[in-house]
């Protein structure tokens, strides 16, 4: 009988255990999330305060085949680019994982805007990796490609 008890108990107690720790870590990928979309924020206000504050200082980001851009680099190309404004970005299909100090996203980004004043909307893969570093998440760096025509 007390061994009975002794093991309902262990269960009680690793189930506590189980479900603070999927507390915690969906806090964090909240957490996570919620930068993401301060990023999208930050990108569509053409933001470099923000971008810098957000984005580790060894950050890479890396769109297609082209040589990956660092931190102010990738900050210079959101703040200097395009004339045309970015109307929105949608970001969708995020799929997080968090493993220690690290967070991986996947998703989908869909871009609409306009150029020369004629409307676009292109939709984009991405994979972020986020790090911890005193008590925040950064972004430490982000790949970016062009989906395929939806055919």
């Amino acid at each position: 009988m007390k061994h009975r008890h002794f093991l309902l108990s262990m269960v009680v107690v690793l189930i506590f255990a189980r479900c603070a720790w999927c507390q915690t870590d969906g806090g964090e990928r909240q957490k996570v999330l919620d930068l993401e979309q301060t990023w999208v924020n930050a990108e569509i206000h053409h933001d470099a305060a923000t971008l810098r504050r957000i984005l580790d200082d060894k950050f890479l980001a890396s769109f297609n085949a082209d040589t990956p851009l660092d931190k102010e680099s990738f900050i210079k190309l959101i703040v200097t680019g395009y004339a045309d404004p970015t109307e929105s970005q949608t970001l969708t299909d995020q799929n997080v994982i968090i493993d220690h100090d690290a967070a991986v996203v996947v998703g989908t980004d869909t871009v609409r805007g306009t150029e020369k004043g004629n409307p676009y909307s292109v939709v984009y893969r991405y994979t972020v990796t986020y790090i911890h570093r005193n008590g925040q998440w950064l972004a430490l760096a982000e790949r970016l490609v062009e989906a395929p025509k939806a055919k």
